[in-house]
């Protein structure tokens, strides 16, 4: 029976120091409560505008989404902490800061390819060296960019695979961008024989392209002989596409090849099959001899 009053009266006692102290601190839950309230409100405003900011900023919807939660996300934050200092909870702040600096210290070493994907995604997006709808060349993959995300970037190949591309590559390594210009260059190589005119080939194979529908007209068609090849003399013919796709490309490089060989056929103007010259000298030689004396005697 003694136990039994004697674990009442502890009860009582310890709800009697609780009720106390939430008495006391009463002012600073309420005080805390509407901190807490006005603290959401102002963050949602401000997210809000932020937003609005963004867009006049960046047109990368990512980007934006990603800067107006990371703005929103740190007014909550702060909000939060003035809380715990009001409700003198200021051992939990320190232990939570304490804590998230840790806690991002070891996630930076796990995660730094990762971050730094991420940071070159963000530089991606304010330079924007490369757009959706683009034909780039990035290290050994060429195609159309279909997506930029804060990651990586998505290529889809002109043999129909998609590449999906870290950012940091991106960022490291040369683009080449097809479509800034708004037009493509092609190069066509083609070699003629020795035996002819050098001059009239030049101005027979410039005649044969010219006319050829989606050749942009204010870039001019040039042709210059380079090298004296095995068995030709090599040319490289350059001609400028409206268009930079990969399918008027292919559609210009068939049209001037066609054009080409009608032209050169109209003209008797040969481009050699590779010759090959074999020298049998000394030993060779007498070898040779040998092999057709014996096809000599095989045959009588």
């Amino acid at each position: 029976m003694m136990d039994l009053n004697e674990a009442y009266k502890l009860i009582t006692q310890k709800l009697a120091i609780w009720m106390h102290d939430f008495v006391r601190i009463l002012p600073n839950i309420l005080l805390a409560s509407v901190v807490f309230v006005v603290g959401l409100f102002i963050a949602r405003n401000v997210k809000r505008v932020s937003q609005k900011l963004a867009l006049k900023i960046s047109r990368n919807v990512t980007l934006n989404n990603l800067f107006t939660s990371v703005i929103h996300l740190i007014f909550i934050g702060v909000t939060i902490f003035i809380v715990l200092s009001i409700l003198k909870l200021d051992k939990a702040v320190t232990t939570i800061l304490a804590g998230a600096g840790i806690i991002g210290l070891a996630l930076a070493f796990a995660f730094q390819d990762i971050a730094a994907n991420f940071i070159s995604g963000i530089f991606i997006s304010f330079r924007r060296p490369i757009h959706i709808g683009d034909i780039v060349k990035i290290q050994d993959y060429m195609g159309k960019v279909l997506e930029i995300n804060l990651r990586d970037t998505i290529l889809l190949t002109f043999q129909g695979q998609m590449v999906i591309i870290p950012n940091k590559n991106i960022f490291q390594n040369p683009i080449e961008n097809y479509s800034l210009l708004g037009k493509r260059r092609l190069d066509l190589e083609i070699g003629i024989s020795y035996k002819e005119d050098l001059e009239r080939v030049q101005q027979i194979t410039l005649e044969a392209v010219k006319n050829i529908e989606g050749l942009c007209e204010d870039e001019e068609t040039t042709m210059y002989y380079k090298a004296f090849g095995d068995s030709s003399i090599n040319y490289t013919i350059r001609l400028w596409l409206k268009s930079p796709e990969q399918s008027a490309y292919l559609i210009m490089s068939n049209q001037v090849i066609i054009n080409i060989k009608k032209a050169y056929d109209q003209n008797d103007i040969t481009i050699p099959f590779p010759i090959r010259t074999l020298d049998f000298g000394g030993k060779d030689q007498q070898l040779l001899k040998e092999v057709r004396s014996n096809i000599s005697l095989g045959t009588e």
